[in-house]
């Protein structure tokens, strides 16, 4: 199979280059304002996009996230609603890999092969299903082929070398490595434990050449370019772009958001750490 993922890969890897990944959550603020920020990273030149469909648990991730999936929800955004942003948004970038975030009950409910035709006829080009095990992976498998989607899989520094190996064997578009263990979020970063990020780093490439992006906790170009020394292809920040958002007034959100993707972008081409 090739897509988005792959071709965009291929061209980051030829420039020497490392991917950024913002996140934002689907109809947050609301779904004008949030198809214009996600139209911002494009215009600025991001790697690929990760959008999360809001749910009401979202066990994954951290109060500033929490907080954007549950006034989303409250305001009456639905999954219908989150497929018609999904739509605005690949407009705004044709080229650019779009990936979902979803929980499985998210996916039951509209029935496993309704839900990834909808993300194939929305431009959808990976799935990540936070709390759907590899070990239970084949109940999307069928359909996440069918329709010429990837499944995007969490690996950490407690995933067993077994399930390692399962993961890397199903893995498509890239590996999201949890680069600290919890929620997500914009804390400091741990220095004791990043030294067990690059050996599983290095144990993935034994395994598979599909890409690997860092994220949790990773909020600034410091914190990128240490995962890029440590060997990740990318990072994946979602907390602070949200963040960010929040703390911007709604006419300067979009150019606040481009700026900080910019900066990212600086040290994803090799230009530094220095914002």
């Amino acid at each position: 199979m090739s897509g988005r993922y792959e071709h965009r890969f291929g061209e980051l890897e030829e420039r020497g280059h490392k991917a950024f990944v913002p996140f934002t959550v689907l109809g947050w603020p609301d779904p004008e304002s949030c198809v214009k920020q996600v139209s911002a990273m494009v215009r600025a030149g991001v790697s690929a996009l990760e959008l999360g469909f809001p749910f009401s648990d979202p066990v994954a991730d951290g109060p500033i996230i929490q907080q954007a999936s549950h006034q989303a929800l409250a305001a009456g955004f639905t999954v219908d609603n989150a497929f018609s942003v999904i739509e605005q948004c690949r407009e705004s970038g044709p080229s650019t890999p779009i990936g979902v975030l979803v929980y499985y009950n998210m996916v039951l409910a509209q029935g496993v092969d309704k839900f990834f035709k909808r993300c194939r006829h929305a431009g959808v080009d990976g799935v990540l299903i936070a709390d759907l095990p590899i070990e239970s992976a084949e109940e999307v498998l069928p359909a996440a082929l069918e329709y010429d989607v990837r499944l995007i899989y969490i690996v950490s520094p407690v995933t067993t070398p077994d399930r390692l190996e399962l993961i890397c064997k199903n893995a498509g578009g890239f590996l999201y490595l949890v680069s600290r263990l919890g929620v997500t979020g914009t804390g400091e970063r741990d220095s004791q434990k990043d030294q067990d990020l690059s050996s599983l780093i290095q144990e993935i490439r034994t395994r598979t050449s599909v890409p690997v992006c860092a994220g949790f906790g990773i909020s600034t170009p410091e914190q990128a370019q240490r995962m890029f020394d440590m060997g990740a292809d990318g990072v994946i920040t979602g907390s602070r772009v949200i963040d960010l958002v929040r703390k911007t007034a709604p006419d300067k959100a979009e150019q606040a958001v481009a700026e900080f993707c910019k900066s990212m972008l600086k040290v994803c081409s090799g230009a530094g750490a220095t914002v």
